[in-house]
This record gives structure tokens, sequence and C-alpha cells, in this order.
């Protein structure tokens, strides 16, 4: 087993006292993070609500005394301004390497899966950010989603040094893209009034054929290179692969196997430079019934 650095050292840890908060206190008191480890616990005072100042100073103390039984340094800070803003700000400052905020806050609408403010902080962290949702029970679980970008490549280096609790399953995801039939095609094929391009029958359900195959094979190469690749760092992981809508299948995945966690890089291979966060972690974030690690690469690595 080759000796790793663990992470994440400098974690940003949101409190508010929603019983998601609370979710994503009890799961860092589970992690085996050392003392070399500092976790900082942060309330966020909104200006018109300062009365609320006590209240928030006694969610920390909980919040602390609930950490105790973590060998990491814990420190706690009150903080005014506007919670996502200040979050992030914060994490910058501060260069934290993990940022781990609740789901929904107290004031989020029933049915809504992902609170604003716990989405603003995953679309602009500098940071990986973990969205942690209630109810936990435990870190067995874990799923990393292989796409084979470099955002997925650094969430698979993240993982490998993570603080991982000592029991957990570990499942590496890799899904195919979606083959379409020869009459999907056609009827999606562009048409107009000018110039009508012919459509490409002849031997089109061969091409189709070779070309899953490629993807195929290219997506078990994937899986097994970084299976190997972590068992360097002496993790064990089962390979799965699915064929289809990425983010459709990975949640599916994730419910029928109970993961209690799911890892993913922002991007994939196919997004806009410019966008801060892919569309399958974004959907991944707001639709997955459990928690949700997503790993930004540094912007110096962009």
């Amino acid at each position: 087993m080759t000796q790793q650095t663990k992470y994440p050292k400098n974690i940003l840890l949101a409190v508010d006292g929603s019983g998601h908060a609370f979710a994503a206190t009890k799961l860092l008191g589970d992690l085996p993070l050392s003392s070399e480890s500092l976790i900082t616990a942060i309330s966020v005072l909104i200006p018109r609500h300062a009365q609320f100042s006590t209240s928030l100073e006694s969610l920390l103390e909980q919040a602390q005394k609930q950490l105790a039984i973590s060998q990491a340094r814990i420190q706690t800070e009150v903080i005014a301004g506007y919670p996502a803003e200040i979050i992030n700000q914060f994490a910058a400052e501060h260069q934290s390497d993990l940022t781990v905020v609740g789901a929904k806050g107290l004031r989020s609408t029933l049915g809504i899966l992902l609170g604003g403010v716990a989405q603003q902080v995953v679309e602009y962290s500098c940071c990986p950010v973990m969205v942690v949702r209630a109810p936990y029970d435990g870190l067995r679980r874990i799923m990393l989603v292989v796409d084979g970008s470099e955002h997925g490549l650094a969430a698979a280096e993240y993982l490998a040094h993570f603080c991982l609790p000592e029991q957990y399953q570990l499942h590496l995801m890799h899904v195919l893209p979606p083959i379409y039939q020869v009459d999907f095609i056609t009827q999606a094929w562009p048409t107009g009034m000018d110039i009508t391009p012919p459509i490409p029958t002849e031997n089109f359900e061969a091409r189709l054929k070779e070309q899953a195959e490629a993807d195929q094979t290219r997506g078990e190469e994937l899986l097994k290179s970084t299976q190997h690749q972590l068992e360097k760092y002496g993790i064990e992981a089962t390979i799965a692969m699915e064929r289809g809508d990425a983010a459709t299948q990975i949640i599916n995945y994730a419910k029928e196997q109970d993961i209690d966690l799911i890892v993913a890089g922002s991007r994939g291979l196919s997004q806009i430079q410019s966008w801060l966060l892919g569309s399958v972690s974004r959907k991944l974030v707001h639709y997955a019934g459990c928690s949700v690690l997503i790993v930004k690469t540094p912007p110096e690595q962009e």
C-alpha cells in the first residue's frame, strides 16, 4: 500500500440548525481525521436578523460538542453577511480543501431537494463541496463516477487521499452514451425548405453497433485503470457500467445499491469551459437521494 497524505486537512462546515446541517456535522465526526486537520464551523448572521446572534453561537457550541469525538482541531465563528457569499469567500481566503454544507436550510420549501444556499455554494466554490442529506446513518457505501475527463481524474485522486472510514464499500461507476435507433435519427434529421441533407442510412446500423462496441471497450479500460490506480493506495472497488442518460443511470444505481455518498468531478468531457459546474454534476446535487461530493479542479489546473 502506497503511503499517502490524508485529506481533507482544512475543512469548512456550515452550521444553520437544520436537520441536514446536523447530518453534515455527524458525517464529519465519523471521518478518521488526524490532529493535523482543522474543522472550522461557521454560522452566517444575516444583517437583518441580528437578534439571532445568540442562537447561532449556541448552535456552534452544539456542533463543537458533536465533533469532540474527532481528533481534528475545532474552531467556531459567527460571521455577518449572506450565507452563500460568506461560505465561498471564507473557503477561498482560508484555502479550504473541503466545504461541507447541508442540502437544505431551515427556510427551504418542502419538496425541494436542494436549498438555494447549497446550490450557490456548490456552483461557485473554489474547492470541493460535500452536500449532505439527512437522514444520515453512516458512510458505508460510496460511489465514484468515472468519465475519463480531467475533472473525473481529479475526483479519483481526491478520493484516493480522502480520510475514508474503516468499513466501507466503493463502487466505480461509468455510464456509456445512449444508442439511438435509426428511426429516431430519421425523425430528428434536419429538414427545411432549402436543402435537405441525405439521411445516412447505408450501413448505418452497422456503424452504430461499431460505435457502441468502441464505447464499451473504452469504458471497460477506464474502469479497470481507475480500479488499479486506487489499489495502489490500498483501496478496493467494484466496477459497474450502464448505458443511457448519465445522471439518470447514476441516480438509479445509487438508489438500488443504497449508496451513502456519490463522488464526481465538477465537469465532464463535453462541458463548455466557462461553465463552473457540468450538467451531470448539477443534476446529481439536485436530484440524488444521498449525499454528493463534487470535486473541483484547482483554477491553476484549468
